[in-house]
């Protein structure tokens, strides 16, 4: 019974997974084609008429394109491939060639028999030197550094197009450091060049673009802002600076700095080598003043006032009875000079020049430069006469050598009350020889300082100078005028603890 009963009860387990297969089946496959059709719909979907490719027997579908398109991150973000594009063709790369004497090599047989004559002269060898400029008009003038063509025997102008053309210096300004070639080989036709902005309307933080030739590598684009304005290096009298963070390396100079309205504000000059990120340009305002002198007469002519200036401190200030540090003060006025002529005085200071402020002394020389020789200026000046008008008709600047500096001895030794020691020198006057470094004249007076005036008095002698210092009222600060290292200067040395 037991095997007759599992028998019948195998068979009919396995006549119900029959039945059961048979229903199953079509519903199963009717599932597979379900899946199949699906993913086939959303695959042709997906694809487009003629993107779909088979490669190697395998198809490829492209990428799902994002539901709406990608706006830019910074809604007004400047255009500056289309910039770039308009400008380029302003912009030259400059190659120039100069001679350099080099001493022929050693000879080794010196050594043994001493010098001899080896005849003939030094080695002359041709040195090339790279740099960038643009085209300010259609003749074909191109604006550069005038420290890029300096001493050069030969200059070629690579324009955008690829031509190589020679070019001559038209003009040059070593003081400002611009220059002005033109180009050979035009054969009369007219070139692009560029737009000229304004300088002075450059806003700190402004975008810009500057375009040049950094280490012969040529038509390099580097962008930034304005980082700074009025910046002074102690290149010269006529420091003034745009300071940006646009990229700019050697072979940059000469190259424009354009604003985004595609204008030129500035020539690309120099770079901070300790610091990266830190570069500096020529304001154009200032070759646009010099440009027509520079085309016409090939030198720029600049007006000279012929008195030595420094700063305005506080302590200077208040010693001066001025209301705040400012304007630029007289600390000598040479001999024969339009200043001589119209009575300035050491101790003056002049706070405008034909109504414009003076608000730093560094302002001064640059409104004096800007006139022409014969140019008649008004100064509003300040000093021991009162408040007054100075009319002073300008010299021609020229370039001239300055004072040799004053030899010191070392006689008889006053103490100057200050914390200064100062002897009597028979050919230079009355000079410091030792400062105490915690002194008051500390940081104001060096050894070698020599001693013109106290408080607006000449001193005739160290022991002169010693009495007036310490005979100088003790609330307000000394005001002594100095020559140090050929140059007069005034300095106001405080007593009274602040």
């Amino acid at each position: 019974m037991a095997h007759g009963t599992w028998k019948a009860r195998l068979d009919a387990q396995r006549n119900a997974d029959r039945r059961k297969a048979a229903h199953e089946g079509p519903a199963r496959l009717t599932l597979v084609v379900a899946i199949i059709l699906t993913a086939a719909i959303g695959c042709r979907r997906d694809e487009r008429p003629g993107e779909t490719q088979t490669t190697g027997g395998v198809v490829v579908l492209p990428a799902t394109p994002p539901p709406f398109p990608t706006p830019p991150v910074l809604a007004g973000t400047p255009d500056v491939p289309a910039l770039v594009a308009a400008v380029r063709p302003t912009v030259v790369n400059i190659t120039t060639e100069s001679e350099v004497a080099r001493p022929r090599g050693v000879d080794p047989f010196e050594f043994f028999f001493g010098p001899r004559d080896r005849g003939g002269e030094d080695q002359v060898v041709k040195r090339r030197a790279l740099g960038s400029g643009f085209i300010v008009d259609e003749r074909g003038h191109v604006a550069t550094n005038a420290h890029v063509v300096a001493g050069a025997t030969a200059v070629r102008v690579k324009l955008s197009d690829g031509r190589e053309l020679p070019a001559t210096v038209r003009g040059s300004d070593a003081r400002l450091d611009v220059a002005v070639l033109e180009i050979q080989g035009t054969n009369g036709a007219k070139v692009p060049f560029a737009s000229l902005g304004s300088s002075e309307a450059v806003r700190v933080g402004e975008y810009v673009v500057a375009i040049g030739n950094p280490f012969g590598l040529g038509d390099t684009v580097t962008m930034g802002i304005v980082s700074a304005k009025g910046r002074e290096l102690g290149a010269g009298p006529y420091d003034d600076f745009i300071q940006t963070d646009a990229s700019i390396n050697p072979g940059n100079s000469g190259g424009p700095l354009f604003d985004l309205r595609g204008q030129v504000i500035g020539i690309n000059t120099a770079i901070n080598p300790a610091g990266q990120g830190i570069g500096f340009a020529i304001p154009v305002d200032a070759l646009r003043e010099v440009l027509p002198q520079l085309l016409e007469k090939g030198r720029v002519e600049r007006g000279r006032l012929g008195a030595i200036i420094q700063p305005v401190d506080s302590a200077l200030a208040e010693s001066l009875a001025l209301t705040k540090p400012a304007g630029a003060l007289i600390s000598e006025v040479q001999r024969g000079s339009p200043a001589a002529r119209a009575g300035l005085e050491p101790g003056d200071v002049i706070l405008s020049v034909d109504g414009t402020t003076i608000d730093t002394a560094h302002e001064l020389p640059r409104q004096i430069a800007r006139r022409k020789p014969g140019t008649e200026v008004k100064l509003s000046v300040a000093g021991t006469k009162g408040q007054r008008t100075v009319t002073v008709v300008l010299d021609e600047l020229k370039e001239t050598g300055g004072p040799e500096q004053p030899e010191t001895a070392r006689p008889r030794v006053e103490k100057g009350g200050i914390g200064i020691a100062i002897t009597d020198d028979p050919r230079a006057g009355v000079v410091v020889t030792g400062v105490d470094t915690g002194g008051p004249a500390a940081g104001h007076l060096d050894s070698g300082d020599v001693i013109l005036e106290v408080d607006g008095s000449a001193v005739k002698s160290a022991r002169d100078a010693a009495e007036r210092i310490k005979k100088a009222p003790p609330d307000k600060p000394v005001l002594i005028r100095i020559r140090r290292d050929g140059r007069t200067r005034f300095v106001a040395i405080e007593r009274k603890a602040k």
